[in-house]
């Protein structure tokens, strides 16, 4: 099965209108290169910026990317087209390097709700449809509107405790503080095409279609991509305290398949109003496809970077976000009762117009390509090419 019906499909559809930078593996150089877009080409901006990184804390990233001298360039359409078996051409590697990788959780009603009957079933996923049916007539339809922190939230809090519904999912999800934590080390994520990871073990686990933000050291958001936060819902759902386990695997991070750059066309109102598609095609003929909008977040992607990045904390080198997920597919896969889970083979595309489409084929972790580029090898080698 095709990862894509056409490579096209990767790009926006106003791609002529975005200004796109990202990262490939130069297969000559051993090691990533900075690339922007530019028209037919993708032309290597790594002798002016060695890291994705110093492309975004420039005082001008839109500019740079724009008019910087390129070392050398590739014809677009043949890297977007590349193979995902580290071929012998350039392919495209995951939009980030020195930026620290953090997701937000439980930022929308939907997914806040599934989270809570994870919890509630233990990581048992027979017992999810019956759950679900009596945690959504309890308190599915009392949600959606209310804002996280408020004095409503605490009243719907009191009154839940009450009851004895509360859940420390629904404590991040309505409470002052969000939930924000690490999905993945540095260097660690994966791009556009290549396999995504689902540890051994699990049977009950998903994709999370969400939209990512590029924040700089300073906190100012410029750009953003389309992410996949998989997730073990098996094993979140055993104990929040397993959320790394749950969360932090080889190969469980993508994101892609460029970072749009916010500039004169495009900006957090664009991202404010996207719609994100998610579509799970499977070796054995399932298919889902479903839709999301980020005007159904429960916090504004500035409120959710203000908590991750602040006085409270800095990131030197700044950080990607994935804002969260609405989407937690529920749609019964094989026995009936037992929801959606993933199986090997499997295609996932995230989408939308603006920033294009995210393609990954599910894997087992174990079995994907080993993360063995790091910062250490990220260092040497492009001290190796003079770029430090």
């Amino acid at each position: 099965m095709k990862l894509l019906d056409d490579v096209s499909d990767v790009l926006p559809t106003d791609r002529d209108a975005a200004t796109l930078v990202g990262r490939v593996h130069d297969p000559q150089e051993s090691g990533p290169a900075v690339v922007a877009v530019r028209g037919d080409q993708l032309v290597d901006l790594t002798d002016t910026v060695p890291t994705l990184t110093d492309l975004l804390e420039h005082r001008d990233p839109v500019e740079l990317a724009r008019t910087a001298a390129p070392r050398q360039s590739w014809p677009l359409a043949s890297v977007l087209a590349a193979p995902i078996d580290g071929g012998p051409g350039p392919r495209l590697l995951a939009p980030a390097d020195l930026q620290v990788l953090k997701a937000a959780g439980v930022t929308f009603v939907k997914s806040m709700l599934e989270r809570v009957i994870e919890e509630r079933a233990a990581g048992d996923v027979t017992r999810s449809a019956e759950i679900r049916e009596q945690v959504e007539s309890a308190i599915g339809g009392t949600l959606a509107a209310i804002r996280p922190g408020s004095d409503e939230a605490r009243a719907v809090k009191e009154v839940l405790v009450r009851d004895g519904l509360w859940s420390q999912y629904l404590e991040v999800g309505l409470g002052p503080d969000p939930e924000i934590f690490t999905k993945a080390p540095l260097l660690a994520a994966v791009g556009a095409g290549a396999e995504i990871g689902i540890a051994e073990g699990s049977d009950w686990n998903n994709p999370e279609p969400e939209v990512a933000l590029a924040i700089r050291s300073d906190g100012r958001i410029v750009a953003a991509t389309l992410g996949n936060d998989v997730n073990l819902r098996d094993v979140e759902g055993r104990s929040a305290l397993l959320l790394p386990k749950a969360k932090d695997n080889n190969a469980s991070a993508s994101l892609g398949p460029f970072l749009r750059l916010f500039d004169d066309g495009f900006g957090l109102d664009d991202v404010r109003n996207l719609d994100v598609r998610l579509e799970v095609r499977g070796e054995d003929g399932f298919v889902l496809d479903g839709h999301s909008s980020m005007r159904e977040i429960s916090r504004d992607p500035e409120e959710l970077a203000a908590s991750a990045l602040g006085p409270h904390h800095q990131y030197p080198d700044g950080l990607i976000l994935y804002t969260g997920t609405l989407f937690a597919p529920t749609e019964d896969r094989g026995a009936p009762g037992k929801g959606f889970t993933h199986q090997v083979g499997d295609v996932v595309r995230i989408s939308t117009p603006k920033l294009g489409t995210l393609a990954n084929r599910v894997n087992r972790s174990e079995r994907c390509p080993q993360w063995t580029f790091g910062v250490r090898s990220l260092l040497a080698n492009l001290a190796h090419r003079g770029l430090l």
